[in-house]
C-alpha cells in the first residue's frame, strides 16, 4: 500500500523536538522516545524511513501500518531536498528554528492527510513564494518569471514549466557506461557487468515532445511509425535494472516500445541501466609474472584494444602490482610510459592515446631487496586499469533516432556522444 504517515518529527541530535506535524490520531506520545532509543543510540539509520540531515538534526516520519517503505525514504530525501532549497542550501537546526513558520507551510502542501503530494522545490515556489532565512554563505536565488502555478501543479508535465524561449534550440544526449570487470589468471571471466546513464541536456522551447529510439538489440524502435536510417539487428541484450525519469511516459514505451517525453529544463538524468550478459569488452589483459628467486621478477604485459580502428582510448592507465621490498626497476615499453610507483607498489603505465585494435607491450626487470624477516610468499594483487573509449559503448546500446516535435515547428540541433570508462577492471596476474 501507499505511504500513509501518521507524523513528521525534526529533532535535534540530543532528541528534542523541534517541529512535529501530526497527520493522524494512532501515534502515542512514546514514539520520539522509542525513537531515541533504538535509533539515535544505535545509529542504525537503515530501519526506519529517518534521515540525518547534516550532522545536525534528524527528519523522522512515523508510519503505523504496513506502508511502501521505499516510498517513504523516498519521500524523506525529497522533503529535505525542498527544504534545502528553500533556506539556501543549508538545514540544520538553526534554519528549522528560524523558519518554522515556512516550514509549517511546506509541510501542509506536500503531504495530505498523510499522502506525499508534490514535492518539486520548482512547482512550489510558483505559488508559496515567502523566503526563508538564508545563511549568509548560500547563493542568492535566481530571478526566474512565475508562470501560471495552477496549470504546473495540475497539469502532466509539473517538471517543466512554460514560456521557455531559446534562440538556439540544441539537445545533447550522452550514453555513459562503466565497464567492472574480474578476470582470472586463466583467462575466464569472473565477473563482469555494465551499468549505465542516458544523460541529457535541453533547450528547447515551448512544450516540446521528443522521441527516441534506441537499436534493435534492445528492440526498443519501431521503424514503422518513424523514419530512420536502417541498422543491423544484432543479438538481444536484456537491461537489468532499468529506470526512468518521471518524465518519461511509461504507457507508450509498453506499446510502441520508444522512450517518449516532455524533458524538463537544462539537464537530467533520462535513464540508468545494469547489463550483466553479451558485454563487449574494450581491452584484454594479457600479464605474465616471472618470480626468479628471491631477488628479481620478470614482467611482461600486453594490453590489446578490442574497439574499432578508427577509434582510440583516452588516458589509459594500467597498474602493475610488485611486492613491497622493490629496489630497482628498468621498462621497455612499445607506447607510452612506465615508472615505478612506491606509494602504492605499482609499476604505472600510462598511455595518453590508445588506438582501436593495437597490441602495446611492456616489458619490466624488477630488482628486489632479499630480506630474511620476509618469508611470507607474495600474493600477486590483481592488475588494475583506468580508461575512456569515446563513441564506444560495452553494453552494444546505440540511438537510432532523436525525434522533437513542437507546435511552433522549429529547428532543433541534436547531438549524440557515447563515452565508455572503467569503473573496477581488474585482472588477476
Amino acid at each position: 500500500m501507499p505511504v500513509s504517515a501518521s507524523a513528521i518529527y525534526f529533532l535535534n541530535l540530543r532528541g528534542d523536538v523541534l517541529i512535529n506535524r501530526l497527520y493522524r490520531d494512532d501515534v502515542g506520545g512514546n514514539m520520539v522516545d522509542a525513537f531515541r532509543t533504538h535509533i539515535m543510540q544505535t545509529k542504525e539509520l537503515g530501519t526506519c524511513p529517518v534521515r540525518q540531515i547534516g550532522g545536525c538534526s534528524f527528519f523522522y516520519m512515523r508510519v503505523s501500518s504496513n506502508a511502501n517503505v521505499a516510498c517513504a525514504f523516498k519521500f524523506v530525501v525529497e522533503a529535505v531536498h525542498l527544504f534545502k532549497s528553500y533556506f539556501g542550501g543549508s538545514f540544520d537546526e538553526d534554519a528549522i528554528r528560524n523558519n518554522f513558520v515556512l516550514i509549517y507551510e511546506l509541510l501542509d502542501e506536500i503531504m495530505d492527510f498523510g499522502y506525499p503530494q508534490n514535492l518539486s522545490p520548482e512547482i512550489l515556489k510558483l505559488y508559496i513564494t515567502q523566503e526563508g532565512v538564508r545563511s549568509p554563505f548560500s547563493s542568492k536565488p535566481s530571478d526566474k518569471p512565475v508562470p501560471n502555478a495552477t496549470l504546473q501543479v495540475t497539469g502532466a508535465v509539473g517538471w517543466r514549466r512554460e514560456g521557455l524561449v531559446y534562440k538556439k534550440n540544441e539537445v545533447f544526449l550522452d550514453i555513459v557506461e562503466s565497464v567492472n570487470l574480474l578476470m582470472s589468471s586463466k583467462g575466464s571471466v569472473l565477473r563482469c557487468d555494465v551499468t549505465g546513464k542516458v544523460l541529457m541536456k535541453c533547450f528547447l522551447s515551448g512544450m516540446p515532445d521528443l522521441k527516441l529510439g534506441l537499436n534493435d538489440k534492445i528492440g526498443l524502435e519501431k521503424e514503422s511509425q518513424i523514419k530512420s536510417r536502417p541498422m543491423k539487428s544484432g543479438k538481444t541484450i536484456e537491461l537489468d535494472d532499468v529506470t526512468f525519469h518521471q518524465c518519461v511516459n511509461l504507457t507508450r514505451f509498453n506499446s510502441e516500445k520508444t522512450v517518449s517525453f516532455v524533458p524538463p529544463d537544462g539537464e537530467f538524468e533520462l535513464m540508468k541501466y545494469r547489463i550483466t550478459e553479451g558485454v563487449n569488452l574494450p581491452f584484454r589483459v594479457l600479464p605474465t609474472i616471472k618470480e626468479l628467486g628471491r631477488t628479481r621478477m620478470e614482467v611482461n604485459v600486453k594490453v590489446k584494444s578490442v574497439f574499432g580502428a578508427k577509434m582510440f582510448a583516452l588516458g589509459v592507465v594500467i597498474k602493475i602490482p610488485v611486492p613491497k621490498q622493490t629496489a630497482k626497476t628498468s621498462f621497455q615499453v612499445t607506447s607510452g610510459k612506465a615508472k615505478y610507483n612506491p606509494a602504492i607498489d605499482c609499476l604505472v603505465w600510462k598511455i595518453r592515446k590508445f588506438p582501436g585494435q593495437t597490441e602495446p607491450t611492456l616489458s619490466a626487470e624488477v630488482e628486489l631487496i632479499s630480506t630474511m624477516t620476509e618469508k611470507k610468499s607474495w600474493n600477486r594483487p590483481p592488475i588494475q586499469m583506468e580508461f575512456q573509449v569515446p563513441m564506444f559503448t560495452a553494453s552494444g546500446l546505440r540511438v537510432r533516432f532523436l525525434k522533437v516535435w513542437e507546435k511552433s515547428g522549429y529547428n532543433t540541433v541534436e547531438w549524440v556522444r557515447y563515452i565508455t570508462k572503467a569503473g573496477s577492471y581488474e585482472i588477476r596476474c
